[in-house]
């Protein structure tokens, strides 16, 4: 059974603004049985608002998964400002009431802070204590898009994961994935990962250091990763199959869902990566992660 640990469903105003049509559970449940996909998480997009002109809250993502039990894991989100925009914020009765509903998680997160802010930081302790994972969204600068900022390599999110051991923290996005490589730029980092990786990147650094860290390989930025340089993402895959999360961030009807899932079954059809790392990459490690 593959589990798809990052999806989402847009039907609201930034679909009215790209003229493109609304993209509904009912969608994504025919992508995920054309791949082959059986359960899914769904996370919440649109709570901090440097995203786009839509909101897709958790109270409707609870509904789908009232609807569908069987197809979906909710997750839920929470912008770290929310409440009274303070570092001492409680959030406990807002999570267990979300936990109590049945999410797994939290996420993605989006607001464009600086990843160890102390809003974040309040929020990931309590996301720590009622054992939820956390899937944060590394854009890496202010402005001009959403995400969590950080430095050339890391240095906050760093120092995220070793002030917050209890809270699992699952990396996603460019300035997450392009430090895969140990050739990373200021200029490369918020932009897929290209061609040969000459040696390995920060992240590799990180997932051995902390168990508290997983990799999300979902959206073009974990597929480049990977798939940029064939054999040292197989590599990669096989190296750190316990810490790895298949996903495809598939959000819309448009462009292809598939390449990151094309890439594991090639890698396995090669012998370049094991059954053993495939199960626990696509099905395993999200188990026992989110308790099914």
């Amino acid at each position: 059974m593959i589990i798809d640990m990052h999806t989402h469903i847009n039907n609201r105003w930034d679909h009215v603004q790209r003229k493109m049509k609304p993209f509904t559970v009912k969608g994504l449940i025919r992508i995920m049985d054309s791949l082959g996909i059986e359960k899914f998480v769904l996370l919440p997009v649109g709570t901090s608002p440097e995203t786009r002109f839509f909101y897709m809250g958790t109270e409707e993502i609870l509904k789908m998964y009232r609807k569908y039990p069987d197809r979906v894991i909710p997750f839920c989100n929470v912008d770290p400002r929310a409440g009274s925009n303070s570092d001492k914020t409680d959030f406990s009765w807002i999570l267990e009431h979300y936990r109590k509903q049945g999410c797994r998680g939290l996420g993605e997160l989006t607001a464009n802070l600086y990843i160890d802010d102390p809003m974040y930081m309040n929020l990931f302790r309590h996301c720590g204590k009622i054992g939820f994972p956390v899937v944060v969204h590394l854009y890496g600068r202010f402005g001009g898009s959403y995400g969590t900022v950080d430095e050339l390599h890391l240095p906050r999110f760093e120092r995220v994961l070793a002030e917050c051991p209890d809270t699992v923290f699952i990396g996603h996005a460019y300035a997450f994935w392009s430090e895969i490589s140990g050739a990373v730029t200021e200029e490369t980092r918020i932009a897929y990962v290209k061609g040969k990786i000459p040696s390995p990147g920060r992240i590799c650094e990180l997932l051995k250091k902390y168990p508290n860290l997983y990799g999300d390989i979902s959206a073009g930025s974990g597929y480049h990763a990977l798939a940029s340089d064939p054999v040292f993402g197989a590599s990669f895959l096989e190296q750190f199959q316990d810490k790895l999360l298949f996903g495809t961030d598939t959000c819309h009807y448009e462009g292809s869902h598939g390449d990151i899932l094309v890439f594991l079954n090639e890698s396995l059809g090669k012998g370049l990566i094991s059954e053993k790392a495939y199960t626990k990459i696509t099905e395993k490690n999200g188990r026992k992660l989110l308790k099914l």
